[in-house]
């Protein structure tokens, strides 16, 4: 790292640029720096790529262990520091928040770009021509995406399965794929919309509930909403049909004074009136809510004990304590209001389920709430053995219902298997001699790098790369075979559209896009210039943070 912090004038005079301790690097070096970066965190993931991937134990600071081979876990805990390493991060949750998969396939890919962009630097070509090169590649394997792939309807519940499944088969989970692939599809077509001409998939009205204790293959949808709380007092009753439901954001408890009292008792009969006070206002709360026809009580705060008692001498469900967000979600799969001062509560506010019933799941009890009014409030209650199975069963989970949801709302999938990314290979290859001059080597290093994806794959799966990479080009030159990829149970190529492996397009799309916008903007810097870090209190190493951010 070069520090460069005084120039000098024709006269020899200094001139102060940058503050102490700053640091720059240009030119050729700054380049090799951020392509080491790329590099080193492509080959911690590349492991981890495809079915065959291992996994990655991550321990932070303060030792809590998180064991996982999801792409946007795995960069969001490694902590990285270096800042073109940080924008694979982003492209890792840029991925995760769009397509909710294929994160590992776009920094992957990144890592392979960069790799054929630093051989063609060496042979003294300009970074500018090779991000031309780039883009125009770009723009094929995203044209070629767009004209190989198969469209699917939503009711075709079959090819969602298995778009649901080729999503599992690389996590962890992958032994109870079938079975959780049928969860996952039901549960996003029962709450897929059409709006207009188009699909609308609104995946928070999935609600994933995590207890350990059991196997994977006990996770079990619930067509309604799960509270993981128990019933208040045991003179409740346990069940109730045909549920009115009153979602509380109100205490049932006496509301204490906001300023300091004291209040001076000097006879046990006012010490009486006082309790008898306190106990016809908790009768009168709970009558209010009697009134309204309510056999269901759901507070987000306390419920007093004489309220406990009220209630279940009225034969009323009451849960206390229910987070915000479980209340919400009732309010949108009941028809409820939520409620915040009790005086307002009427009977158009209550929420409807047909039953309402505390379960007991592995140590715990549990209120499920079941056949709400709207049919679009699913559960899905997740077990596993271990804590950390339970974690990584939600990420693949929550990856798989991302998945059937982008085919919902596009509608389109291809072969998974690095079938497309042979076809766009194979099409670049074409296209490049029509382009000719420098640029055309960008665009065959862009064919190499994506080949250098299916390479990886059968790395992961202990098959030989190189081998299997010549077979699948052959076969590929014949239009027909298209969809032919890696098939990771008969150890060869095979027609992946046969075998079941689908993904969504959108994944693809967006992968190829992520990578080649990330790695064009690392090819374009030719200079680094760091803030140097200020010492001091807190305060002054704040603003030495938020300089440094300004720089």
């Amino acid at each position: 790292m070069a520090t460069a912090t005084v120039a000098q004038t024709p006269e020899g005079i200094p001139v102060i640029i940058l503050k102490e301790g700053s640091s720059r690097t240009y030119g050729k070096e700054a380049l090799r720096i951020n392509i080491a970066a790329i590099k080193a965190v492509q080959e911690a993931l590349r492991s981890t790529y495809g079915p065959r991937g291992m996994d990655k134990m991550l321990v932070d600071s303060l030792g809590d262990i998180t064991i996982t081979n999801d792409g946007a876990t795995i960069m969001d805990k490694m902590d990285l520091q270096h800042p073109a390493a940080k924008l694979l991060v982003q492209i890792a949750k840029g991925q995760d928040e769009e397509t909710a998969d294929g994160t590992k396939t776009a920094v992957i890919f990144a890592g392979e770009l960069v790799k054929k962009a630093e051989d063609l630097l060496y042979k003294e070509i300009h970074p500018t021509i090779i991000v031309s090169g780039y883009k125009k590649a770009e723009e094929i394997a995203i044209n070629t995406i767009n004209e190989i792939a198969e469209k699917v309807s939503v009711n075709d519940t079959d090819t969602l399965k298995k778009v649901a499944m080729t999503s599992l088969g690389s996590k962890a989970v992958a032994g109870a794929r079938d079975y959780l692939a049928d969860l996952v599809t039901k549960a996003v077509t029962q709450v897929a919309e059409l709006r207009g001409d188009k699909w609308y998939v609104d995946l928070d009205n999935i609600q994933i509930v995590k207890k350990h204790g059991g196997s994977i293959n006990d996770t079990q949808m619930v067509y309604g909403i799960v509270v993981d709380k128990e019933v208040v007092h045991p003179g409740m009753p346990k069940r109730v049909e045909n549920a009115k439901i009153a979602l509380l954001d109100a205490s049932l408890e006496v509301e204490k004074p906001e300023l300091d009292a004291e209040i001076r008792i000097n006879d046990p009969t006012q010490m009486k009136n006082f309790l008898d006070e306190e106990e016809k206002l908790l009768k009168e709360k709970v009558d209010k809510i009697v009134n309204t026809g309510a056999n269901v009580v759901i507070c987000q705060k306390g419920i007093d004990e004489v309220a406990q008692h009220y209630l279940a001498k009225k034969g009323i469900l009451a849960v206390r304590r229910a987070k915000k967000s479980d209340l919400e979600k009732l309010a949108r799969a009941t028809g409820g209001r939520v409620i915040s001062n009790l005086e307002e509560l009427t009977e158009q506010d209550l929420g409807f389920a047909a039953l309402v019933e505390e379960r007991k799941v592995g140590e715990d009890k549990m209120v499920f709430v079941e056949g709400a009014k709207n049919p679009k409030a699913i559960s899905l209650l997740i077990r596993g053995g271990l804590e950390r199975v339970v974690d990584e069963t939600e990420r693949a989970l929550r990856d798989a219902l991302g998945t059937v949801a982008d085919v919902i709302r596009d509608g389109r999938v291809v072969a998974g298997g690095g079938a497309v990314e042979i076809e766009i290979a194979k099409r670049l290859r074409k296209y490049a001699p029509q382009v000719g001059g420098k640029e055309q080597l960008a665009i065959e290093a862009y064919a190499n790098a994506i080949e250098g994806l299916v390479m990886i794959l059968a790395e992961n799966a202990g098959l030989d790369p190189i081998d299997n990479l010549v077979k699948l080009r052959s076969l590929h030159e014949n239009e027909a075979n298209k969809w032919y990829g890696l098939n990771f149970t008969s150890a060869s190529p095979d027609n992946m559209w046969n075998v079941g492996v689908i993904e969504p397009a959108m994944v693809k799309n967006n992968a190829v896009k992520a990578a080649t916008e990330a790695v064009t903007l690392i090819l374009r810097i030719d200079d680094i210039v760091a803030a140097g870090k200020k010492s001091g209190g807190t305060e002054n190493k704040k603003g030495g943070e938020e300089h440094h951010e300004e720089d």
